[in-house]
């Protein structure tokens, strides 16, 4: 059993070296280079993540990214159907042994991803502007190709995943102060999130293409919704470029991934055109989306204005969507943030607490609570959600900080003291760091 800190006594070396495990022990997996069969070519491949490495970063990163969508939503029925459908599909696939899971996101952005241990998630945004479930089995089947075609793993050996992975790590402790309280949120809320949503090439967006062609009509779909699917999306980049920005960041998008489709599913998939569409299912397990259509729409379009800190244009558009849905969980979470971006803290915090009414298990909604809180100087409510928020999602170190910051504003120095030594052994850069070791000399923690 570790002594309480105040019987310690640290070195300044002391206290760097117990911060040596840094961030980079993400990828601990990723330092030693093997060599591995393509399960698409049955080509020799040499790879820096094996399959235990790509499912074990999977799970590691999965909770962070669906909270940043706000959470998985919470229509059963309507996960139970993607996971389905996406299951049907996977079965036919060449990893049909991955651990595959597929749901709905609350985000209203239209994006569709999958991690690379076989976790898949479309978006409220993207669901609402399908029409029929084999539109829905060409999105879920493009993702389990990009599973398939193991491109996460290509990214960690030409260096980008690792990149990615230590810079998501990171941006928290670089915020600029915390008079930004919305932009603390944004970071904090996304602490590590996107790094594993690699940012693929043209080529690996075609390869996916043909893999998800080749799945989706395996399963009995009708090659027709790849062609849809892919006429969404150019669709929505002329009409919302701003909506749909993420999705051609992480998936580029061109004409030509249209023409392909339009030429295998008339050559090479031509005797699976009669295949099923499967409208009216779609349309049935969808119709709560649907009757909130507009909402999400708004969010969507907010969602971009809220990402550049334009809090003012983004607020009348979430204010709109909860007119249509009141008790809609990312509205709340969005709108709260606007209000703590326009220093509305008190409102912000009532936002913020309707919204953990409405999912309680969902993480962002008691952080942005949280924040609005401790902007205010109400440490002990501020602790309160900080705490719930790490209970939710541990192992982000800067709610670790902000619950001794918190703690120290309560003055309870001896706990704030456990919590950013705590804080140092993970993190060793930063104004954060610098903040927590000051505190800790100043108090005689450290000689």
């Amino acid at each position: 059993m570790n002594a309480p800190i105040h019987a310690k006594r640290f070195t300044r070396r002391q206290l760097l070296k117990m911060g040596a495990v840094s961030t980079a022990s993400i990828l601990t997996p990723a330092l030693f280079t093997s060599c591995a069969v393509d399960p698409v070519t049955g080509q020799s491949e040499i790879v820096l993540l094996s399959k235990a490495d790509e499912i074990a970063l999977d799970r590691k990163q999965a909770p962070y990214q669906f909270s940043s969508d706000y959470g998985v939503v919470q229509d059963v029925q309507l996960n139970a159907y993607i996971n389905r459908v996406g299951l049907e599909i996977a079965a036919r696939s060449h990893r049909p042994q991955m651990p595959y899971s597929f749901r709905a996101v609350n985000a209203a952005y239209i994006n569709a991803y999958a991690l690379p241990g076989g976790s898949i998630a479309a978006t409220r945004g993207i669901l609402v502007e399908l029409e029929d479930e084999a539109e829905l089995a060409a999105l879920l089947g493009h993702e389990i190709g990009h599973v398939n075609a193991r491109h996460a793993a290509e990214a960690a050996t030409k260096g980008t995943l690792a990149n990615l992975l230590l810079a998501g790590a990171t941006v928290a402790t670089s915020a600029a102060g915390y008079g930004n309280a919305a932009g603390l949120v944004q970071q904090l809320g996304g602490m590590g999130t996107g790094a594993l949503l690699a940012h693929y090439s043209r080529d690996n967006e075609r390869e996916a293409d043909a893999l998800g062609m080749e799945y989706m009509t395996r399963a009995g779909y009708s090659p027709l919704g790849m062609i849809q699917l892919m006429e969404v999306l150019e669709k929505n980049g002329h009409r919302q470029p701003g909506a749909i920005e993420l999705m051609f960041a992480t998936h580029p998008m061109s004409r030509e991934r249209l023409e392909w489709a339009e030429q295998a599913a008339n050559t090479t998939y031509a005797r699976f055109r009669s295949g099923a569409m499967n409208r009216e299912r779609y349309m049935e397990h969808t119709r709560g989306l649907r009757r909130i259509k507009s909402a999400i729409e708004a969010m969507g379009k907010a969602n971009s204005l809220l990402n550049r800190g334009k809090y003012g244009e983004a607020d009348p558009l979430l204010a709109q969507a909860l007119r249509v849905a009141p008790d809609d969980y990312t509205a709340l979470v969005m709108r709260a943030k606007c209000q703590l971006g326009l220093k509305n803290t008190r409102e912000a915090g009532r936002l913020a607490l309707a919204a953990t009414r409405v999912y309680p298990t969902e993480a962002q909604g008691h952080l942005v609570a949280a924040m609005s809180f401790f902007v205010e100087k109400k440490y002990n409510p501020a602790y309160k959600q900080f705490n719930r928020y790490d209970q939710l999602l541990p192992g982000n170190p800067e709610i670790t900080f902000f619950k001794g910051l918190c703690l120290e504003g309560m003055g309870n120095r001896t706990k704030a003291a456990r919590h950013y030594r705590a804080y140092l052994q993970r993190v060793r850069r930063g104004k954060n760091a610098g903040y927590a070791y000051n505190r800790l000399k100043t108090w005689g923690y450290i000689k």
